[in-house]
């Protein structure tokens, strides 16, 4: 196998390089001469007092890892690829709390409780009142328009709302409080970015408050039940239903995997779409059922994810050893051509589709995959509807993260 040249340091969990572009050109590079590739890092550059991990890079081998818990781990060292270098060893012990960085069989029994509100009966029941507030959503952007001359924030007007209304509409949140929500997820997701100045200590206040207002939450349904997924979820405690605390963990998964990630995959299928206008017109002309699926696989809205070694192994010709942290890159796996017929083009009928952007299958596969599919679907019809014209107005404001491909400003106008 021919050796990779990249140049001395190259890693790609560095945020200023995913602040700037996601690293295609190197990831194709590395499925080609190492899939399975040492990345040395400096010890606690990641908040991890080892020397590095491996990157994984080629489709077959992330949906390996993803598929085998009991030889890669999300529990011991999280699902989190690098935090910031100040996080203390006990702040990471206690994001363990939550599902994704979990193992069987604890994630086991959690998912099998939480997975109650993600039936396909219960996301069909959100569709109707969901519509709607896609439209008006898209109505109010309509209006900010028609006060600056055409022009608005996309991520801000359309791309964050419909994400944080339907977490509202599932767990029986107030609407009122959605940004709220957005905040305390911001703050946990953006340690990276500079622009926000959170420090790890405002991300843990922020996930505690967000834990705390979850748990009064649970505590108001147990007293007062309501049609909602969080009376359904801690209703009876010990009778297989969520703690309040683990009820609050939840909540947090859901803000930041449920809120982020959908929130950036439509920001950056919109700009797919402004980008490649033929697709835009076949969509509004089409709207076919694929489209979600090839916005999720361009976006890949989540980079990264880790695993940790449970033991002795082999992937892609490479010994890793028990211990050894283990990155899977979904954002290189959506891009293999040995999977993907011409992968660079973006397609909207593309049929089949076996992305890796809602995980690589197994215990840790995107719970929410149909409420994400069902919000980008519902966002970009309203869009089609009422601002078919819309074109870009400036390049996209990318988030400075180690993990995420987040997009936090693009400028468009309507024409």
């Amino acid at each position: 196998m021919r050796c990779p040249h990249l140049p001395d340091g190259f890693d790609f969990t560095d945020p200023d390089l995913l602040q700037s572009r996601v690293p295609h050109p190197e990831f194709a590079q590395m499925r080609q001469t190492a899939p399975v590739w040492w990345c040395a890092q400096p010890a606690g550059i990641s908040g991890f007092q080892d020397e590095g991990y491996w990157a994984v890079t080629r489709h077959a081998d992330v949906k390996y890892v993803s598929t085998h818990p009991e030889l890669f781990s999300s529990n011991t060292n999280t699902a989190v690829i690098r935090f910031n270098e100040s996080i203390s060893r006990e702040q990471i012990e206690v994001q363990k709390l939550i599902m994704l960085n979990m193992d069987p069989p604890e994630h086991t029994r959690v998912r099998q409780i939480v997975q109650r509100g993600f039936t396909p009966r219960a996301i069909r029941s959100l569709e109707g009142a969901l519509r709607a507030r896609a439209r008006g959503i898209v109505d109010a952007a309509l209006s900010e328009a028609n006060k600056n001359d055409g022009a608005f924030d996309f991520v801000t007007n359309i791309a964050v709302e419909l994400p944080l209304q339907a977490i509202a509409e599932l767990i029986g949140v107030p609407q009122e409080d959605r940004t709220k929500i957005f905040d305390w997820s911001n703050k946990m997701a953006a340690y990276d970015d500079p622009e926000y100045a959170i420090t790890e200590e405002i991300g843990a206040e922020a996930a505690m408050e967000l834990v705390s207002y979850a748990m009064n939450l649970a505590a108001a349904r147990k007293e007062c039940p309501a049609k909602d997924i969080v009376s359904q979820l801690v209703a009876a405690e010990g009778e297989g239903n969520l703690l309040s605390d683990e009820f609050g963990f939840f909540v947090i998964l859901l803000s930041v995997a449920g809120n982020e990630t959908t929130r950036n995959a439509i920001s950056h299928g919109m700009h797919a779409f402004l980008t490649h206008p033929d697709q835009w017109e076949l969509y509004k002309r089409e709207r076919p059922d694929t489209t979600a699926e090839e916005i999720v696989r361009w976006a890949t809205p989540v980079v990264s994810f880790q695993r940790t070694a449970t033991q002795d192994t082999e992937l892609g010709g490479q010994k890793i050893k028990a211990g050894d942290r283990v990155g899977i890159f979904y954002s290189s796996a959506n891009n293999d051509p040995d999977v993907f017929e011409d992968p660079e083009r973006f397609d909207i009928t593309r049929d089949p589709n076996p992305h890796l952007g809602f995980g690589g299958g197994g215990p840790h596969f995107c719970l929410g995959k149909s409420l994400a599919v069902l919000e980008i679907n519902l966002i970009f019809n309203a869009i089609a509807d009422v601002l078919p014209g819309l074109h870009l107005a400036g390049d996209p404001r990318r988030l400075r993260s180690a993990w995420l491909n987040g997009i936090k400003e693009l400028q468009v106008k309507r024409s």
